[in-house]
This record gives C-alpha cells, structure tokens and sequence, in this order.
C-alpha cells in the first residue's frame, strides 16, 4: 500500500508558526464579558452572578409569560431572503429617529429600579449609549436622577419616560425638569393603568428595597459582591421623585392611574418642547386615532410582557400598523429583542427604531458599565453581520422584501 503523506518528526518551530499561543487575560470581569457571544451568554452570567429575586424580577413577565414568550419567538419565526453578488464591504447603520441621529438603529429602552440589577444603574446605561451614539431613555421609575443622567450623558440623546401619576402636578415637575436638562423626547407611557401580575415576584417575595430573609441570605451566600455593593452604596430610591414624599411602595402605587386620559396626553403635549410619543400602543385603531392627533411617533409595546399578559406581540403587529400611519409618523417597536437579526428584521418591516431593554440589563447585571458595553457590541456585531449577509448596505434599502414571518 502507497502511504499517501511522507511522515516527518514535528518541529517546533512549525508548531509555534501554526499555533499561536493566547496570553491570559488577568482581568476576571473582562475575561467573563469577552466570553460572552451572545445576549443569552450575557443573560447565563447575570443569572450566575444576581440573588433569584433581582434577576426574576428583571427576567421574568406578567402571569404565565405568554406575551413574552410569543415576543421572542415571533423573531425566531423569522426568515431573511439575502440578495447576492451585490457588494457590500462596509454598511451604514445610522439613522435619524424623532428628529435626531443614532449611530444604530436601537436605543435603551426605560426601566425601573435599575440600580437594583448592579449599583452603576442608569448611569452606565447612559454613558454607554453615548459612547455608542444611540439615545438613553430614563424611567420615571428610574434610580437616578434626571440630572445624573444628563450628566453621564452630557453629549449625547437622552429620553424621559413619563408614567402619569396619580399628583399629575408630580408629572407635570418631571417633565419640566427633563425639559430643562435637555432632554429631546418624552414617551408618554399608556400601557399601565394598574400593575400587571408578575408571579415571580410574588413568588420570591420581592419588595423594594429588598427585604432580608433566611431564602434571601440563603440565596445570597454565593453573590457576596452583590450585596456589598447594594449595602455599601447610596440607598436605592426613585431618584427623580425624592421631593415628592412616601415610601417606594407608595410612590410606585401613584405612578398607576385607571384614570389616564387624552385629556392627559394633550396637557403634556402642551408642556412638552420636544417631539412627543406614546408608548405602549398595542391596537391598529390606536395608531390611528394618534397620528390624527399629530403626535410625533409611537412605540408598539405590551411593556415586555409584564402588564398585559397575551398582549399582542408588537413585531407581528408592526406591519399593518406601518401600513396604516407608517407615512404620517416614525413608529419603534421594543419586546422580546435578543439578537441584533431581530433589529434588522424589524426594520425591514418599517420600525424607524426599536428599543431593548432586558438585553441592556442582563448586560448590566453580568458587569456594571462594561457590561452594557459588551450587550451593545453584541447587538452591533449582528445588525452589521446580517446586513452584511443579506447584502444591503444601509437600513434605507432593508425592506420587507427581506423577512418572512413563517407563523
């Protein structure tokens, strides 16, 4: 038998030419981050690294989670139809969304209580969107203050979410000061008349601030660096509403009011320099009825499932809503967001925008700033990839053309 390759003794010097040796990374959190591929890797090491209760609370949804759920597997349920022999060696992914640039076509969307996922909170938030040159939205609900951010984010677009409150005279003060600070959109939130039911909570017997119990300090032996920050750093409060009076649990009862009307949405829109949206549309008929109010955009949200469960899913809602009032204002769209393919199939269905927002926190949870960072690198990384791979080389030219929706 002919032996097909002549057998040689290996010589170092080959081996080194062929494989080259990686220097260990030193630094622990840098090194956990830089292994993280995706948004799920981010989320494996939050849930690592979080007590049960912050990371239920920030995970999880309303009642059974269906609308989550159906949110995350609308955009799996996605096929992409790539043109060829097009070239494509660079791709612009910027955009301009209700009257400004980002450099992508994502922002941060608004949560609460988000120093309680890691004690940088809302200001490494803030500071990575404007490293990335993407807008920041701050929570009414938010544990830093208005000014903070505007001081993390000194350069950069930043966003104020306002829930009407019970004292609209609080709201009405909100929204001067963001107004003050320079802040360029206010979304109008309308998605939350009374809490939505969220089990896991109840379940973990979460409370803010975080309640000590032998479960909580069973839970927490393995995560001694979470609670040494969240006990050694200033005390966890909705900072914008310090002034106002009441405990957490009071103010947080005041921010849900049944009452909310257009009546509301008109004062507001009165107050308000900036351009103005709504948050939380849900329905094609209420869509319509704002953009014959003139309002600047609109967000197609169920709140990322946790108020209405079996809320509609905003992506399968997008295309006929876009349809109805896509040419009299923007529209964006948030929940169940884990992949930068998600982003781009979202545009190519006529969103201007869309906003993550459990992505950006898992990010957070796994390493402060840095981890925001890297959730951003990651979302950036795909969008460009998938642009890259359907051959487009500006969100300009994605069209729905390129997606299927399969279910």
């Amino acid at each position: 038998m002919t032996e097909l390759a002549k057998r040689q003794i290996p010589r170092p010097a080959e081996i080194f030419e062929l494989a080259k040796f990686k220097r260990p990374d030193l630094n622990a959190r840098r090194r956990r981050l830089n292994a993280a591929l995706t948004i799920h890797d981010l989320r494996a090491i939050a849930k690592r690294r979080t007590p049960r209760a912050v990371f239920d609370y920030t995970d999880g949804a309303a009642e059974g989670e269906l609308s989550l759920a159906r949110a995350r597997q609308a955009f799996e349920d996605v096929e992409f139809h790539p043109s060829i022999l097009r070239s494509v060696p660079e791709v612009d992914t910027s955009t301009t969304i209700f009257g400004g640039p980002s450099a992508l076509p994502f922002g941060i969307a608004p949560t609460g209580f988000t120093r309680l996922m890691h004690t940088d909170g809302e200001t490494a938030g803030a500071g990575a969107a404007g490293a990335a040159g993407i807008p920041f939205t701050l929570s009414t609900l938010g544990t830093t203050s208005i000014e903070d951010v505007k001081a993390a984010n000194p350069h950069g677009r930043n966003w104020f979410q306002l829930y009407v409150m019970r004292d609209r005279e609080v709201s009405y003060a909100l929204t001067r000061r963001a107004a003050a600070a320079g802040f360029d959109t206010l979304f109008f939130t309308v998605d939350t008349p009374v809490a939505g039911a969220r089990l896991r909570d109840k379940r973990n017997g979460f409370s803010i601030p975080p309640q000590l119990t032998p479960a909580t300090v069973v839970n927490a032996l393995p995560r001694p660096w979470w609670w040494w920050d969240f006990l050694t750093t200033p005390t966890l409060e909705f900072a914008s509403l310090t002034s106002t009076g009441g405990t957490v649990g009071e103010l947080l009862d005041s921010a849900m009011d049944p009452t909310i009307s257009f009546e509301d949405l008109t004062t507001i829109r009165g107050m308000w320099p900036g351009r103005l949206v709504v948050k939380g549309v849900q329905t094609v008929e209420d869509s319509k009825k704002l953009a014959d109010l003139g309002v600047d955009g609109i967000v197609l949200s169920n709140h990322g499932g946790r108020q209405l469960d079996r809320a509609p899913v905003p992506f399968r809602l997008l295309p006929e809503v876009v349809k109805e009032v896509g040419a009299d204002m923007e529209i964006a769209i948030d929940t169940g967001i884990m992949n930068g393919a998600d982003i781009v199939a979202a545009t190519a269905l006529g969103a201007r925008f869309t906003l993550v927002g459990r992505a950006y926190l898992y990010g957070l949870m796994a390493g402060g700033r840095e981890g925001v960072d890297r959730a951003v690198d990651i979302l950036t990384d795909q969008v460009v990839r998938t642009m890259k791979l359907l051959q487009v080389p500006c969100l300009e030219e994605l069209t729905p053309q390129h997606v299927t929706q399969l279910v």
